[in-house]
């Protein structure tokens, strides 16, 4: 098995060779230098080299010699256990560090609005989860700016957002153009009729709308315009809040019904 140089510092200051742990912790498992030289693919002079800077830096005799091989002394024993500890750690960051770059470890954090959230991303967490098990998602709710912000900040990965800004440290990735649509139920307010009978219906129902929304806004205004504005105007902070209460009949409503932008710090791809 390849190794690559490195080194950890020891009780006295000096460099402990991580290496030369590896070479020990096969020593000690298989109880003989020449089979431990074998297995690694080294000369034994390496091993018995390698040993004896151990034994320097511990001030400590590590292993005896024998007729069938060699013994492990108890210090030897209580390094060769700590090696497994320390080797294992090393290991597993390694794989870990690997694994991020190729993009199949570790934990990324989505931003997004929760409006945004409940409508876009369950099919695609769903298909991202089974294909990549080995990545953790956390999601990080707020509104558009505030994702925007916490990418820029490094608190999240990857967002969900709607009327970007353009930023010199973000990369923004148009998926869809983003609709704001008016809807009301087709066995309600929009039931089929004459064009007087519907108008009529626009402007003495209620309308419920994202005030803080500007396609919601830009849709107002253009009511307001054409003489359709309802007396009754309620405002909300979520694009998901319409939808549910238009399904009651009793109003009409502003909802999304396309994928926004996303973006990503430039620095993190």
């Amino acid at each position: 098995m390849p190794v690559a140089p490195t080194a950890a510092l020891g009780h006295d200051g000096q460099a402990m060779d991580l290496v030369h742990l590896r070479y020990f912790r096969v020593i000690a498992e298989v109880g003989n230098l020449t089979a431990a030289a074998k297995q690694l693919g080294v000369a034994q002079s390496t091993l018995t080299a390698a040993v004896k800077r151990l034994e320097e830096h511990l001030e400590s005799k590590l292993l005896l010699r024998n007729p069938r091989g060699v013994t492990v002394t108890p210090t030897g024993r209580a390094l060769a256990t700590s090696a497994c500890e320390i080797l294992g750690m090393v290991d597993e960051m390694e794989e870990r560090i690997r694994g991020l770059e190729c993009g199949d470890a570790g934990e990324f954090v989505i931003g997004c609005h929760e409006s945004l959230g409940a409508y876009f991303l369950p099919a695609f967490m769903s298909a991202f989860l089974a294909a990549s098990p080995g990545i953790e998602i956390r999601v990080w709710n707020g509104t558009s700016a505030g994702v925007r912000e916490a990418v820029i900040d490094r608190r999240v990965h990857f967002g969900l957002i709607v009327n970007p800004l353009p930023h010199d440290e973000l990369v923004m990735v148009e998926a869809f153009r983003d609709a704001v649509a008016l809807v009301g139920r087709v066995d309600g307010l929009a039931a089929p009729g004459s064009r007087e009978e519907i108008e009529s219906r626009l402007r003495n129902s209620p309308l419920i709308y994202a005030g803080r929304v500007d396609q919601c806004q830009q849709i107002v205004d253009t009511l307001r315009g054409m003489d359709l504005l309802p007396e009754r105007l309620l405002t909300t902070g979520d694009l998901g809040l319409p939808r549910p209460w238009c399904s009651r009949a009793w109003a009409w409503g502003s909802c999304r019904g396309a994928w926004p932008t996303t973006a990503t710090r430039a620095s993190s791809w």
